[in-house]
């Protein structure tokens, strides 16, 4: 098994359904597997996905385990040498999962990649981050880009900075379309990856957690993703403020979480 694709359902029948048929659609050349989570969903009955979808593995969890946990569920049931964690508000518009798998086989230092993400009406997605950091905070701070090069300031600080027009070593990316190599779990603890967060800022911790593995995180550019965000995990809320305390708390020393400023 090339590749396993998990999926988190929470009340998002219609947009998950789409999600899939985007995957039966582009799917040549390699093998692959759909593990379809549902965290407790109330919409409706979570087995009209096995009358619409009879291959895919459908797992049931009673309670709502969040993003991190739900797909640590997932993985539990995954067979493939690579694993993508796929936001079920994304679609594909072309053979994107086997271009990055590629591009990934092709490179063994790469552990995390994510293709460029776009809205419904194509416009990028700031998908390509930085680690917070003193050096980054100061270079904002005095507007010190305003001296570079545009192309070198972008690939410098990421994030809004960076075009997303081009291929870029980086420090974090979204976990909307997340694919990693399985065998980093062996290296992880409890073989699964941190979820400590229910919702969201768990992307950066994933990612944190494997560059310290010594992996490259990795910005795709050759291919994109429609990611219509927000349609699958709801608005923002006192959780973002929540979990950007404990991440700092769990990553950075109290000098560094004076100074830096999200």
């Amino acid at each position: 098994m090339d590749i396993s694709i998990i999926i988190i359902n929470y009340n998002t029948f219609e947009l998950t359904s789409k999600c899939i048929e985007s995957l039966y659609k582009y799917n040549d050349s390699f093998s692959y597997e759909i593990i379809l989570v549902d965290n407790a969903s109330s919409e409706c009955d979570t087995n009209l996905f096995l009358d619409k979808f009879p291959d895919i593995n459908l797992v049931i969890s009673e309670i709502n385990l969040g993003f991190a946990g739900g797909n640590n569920l997932g993985i539990k049931q995954a067979s493939g040498d690579y694993i993508l964690l796929l936001n079920s508000d994304t679609e594909l518009i072309e053979n994107s999962i086997l271009l990055c798998l590629n591009y990934m086989k092709n490179n063994k230092k790469i552990g995390v990649l994510s293709p460029k993400l776009i809205f419904p009406n194509g416009q990028h997605q700031a998908v390509a981050q930085r680690f917070p950091s003193m050096k980054y905070q100061l270079i904002e701070l005095f507007r010190l880009q305003k001296l570079l090069p545009k192309k070198i300031a972008g690939k410098l600080l990421l994030g809004a900075f960076f075009d997303h027009n081009e291929n870029a070593k980086v420090d974090w990316v979204w976990g909307a379309f997340f694919l990693f190599r399985k065998e980093i779990l062996n290296l992880l603890p409890n073989q699964q990856l941190d979820d400590t967060y229910f919702m969201y800022f768990e992307d950066i911790q994933w990612c944190m957690d494997i560059k310290k593995l010594d992996y490259e995180i990795h910005y795709f550019a050759e291919t994109k993703v429609i990611h219509k965000m927000g349609g699958s995990s709801g608005k923002k809320n006192e959780m973002m403020e929540k979990n950007r305390i404990i991440f700092f708390k769990k990553n950075y020393n109290i000098f560094e979480r004076y100074f830096i400023k999200e």
